[in-house]
């Protein structure tokens, strides 16, 4: 295991914390590798409604639990098992943040990024650490990336339901009437 640093973890959460305008109480974790724990239960107590942990290291799994009974961590629910299987059973549980902190050089985030939109709630976030800059799809907007010693850490936005026009053209302008919005533009364009 390899626990996130201090200084990385508090750098995700100041991230957090301005995205979210300080507001944790809606919000839902995932964490994949828990681990530790450390993430799960940085989110908690920041005040999340829940956090699910997933580990599948037995040893890990009872010493999580043994935490979440010792701080009377209510909102944080364990499981033990696998990343890619726990994604398959979630079914339509919908999660604001997920965090992904894999073994390093097991290929994991190949495995993972085509099951991740699944659990993503609309606009839903992203949070990876991995031994190199991670080159994401194109249904994911980096938003924050940060390095710390070996460890490369990333925030990301579930974005494929978005569209942007950044530079519309003169065409696209006059199929727009006046009062009219399309998701991405602004309802009166500034000329």
């Amino acid at each position: 295991m390899r626990p996130t640093p201090d200084r990385v973890r508090e750098t995700l959460f100041n991230w957090l914390h301005h995205l979210w305008a300080g507001d944790f109480s809606q919000k839902r974790v995932l964490d994949l590798f828990a681990g530790t724990g450390a993430l799960g239960f940085e989110a908690a107590s920041r005040g999340v409604a829940h956090v699910q942990m997933v580990e599948n290291n037995p040893a890990a799994v009872a010493a999580l639990r043994a935490l979440r009974s010792r701080l009377k961590a209510e909102q944080v629910r364990i499981h033990a098992g696998s990343a890619p299987m726990v994604l398959e059973r979630l079914d339509h549980a919908r999660f604001d943040l997920v965090m992904l902190d894999p073994p390093f050089g097991q290929g994991w985030l190949e495995r993972l990024w085509d099951k991740l939109p699944a659990v993503l709630s609309q606009d839903g976030l992203l949070y990876i650490e991995s031994e190199a800059p991670v080159a994401a799809p194109a249904s994911f907007e980096i938003l924050r990336l940060s390095r710390a010693g070996h460890v490369h850490f990333h925030l990301l936005r579930f974005a494929a339901l978005q569209k942007k026009v950044n530079n519309p053209n003169t065409s696209e302008l006059n199929k727009l009437k006046p009062g009219d919005a399309q998701e991405g533009m602004p309802s009166s364009i500034p000329f």
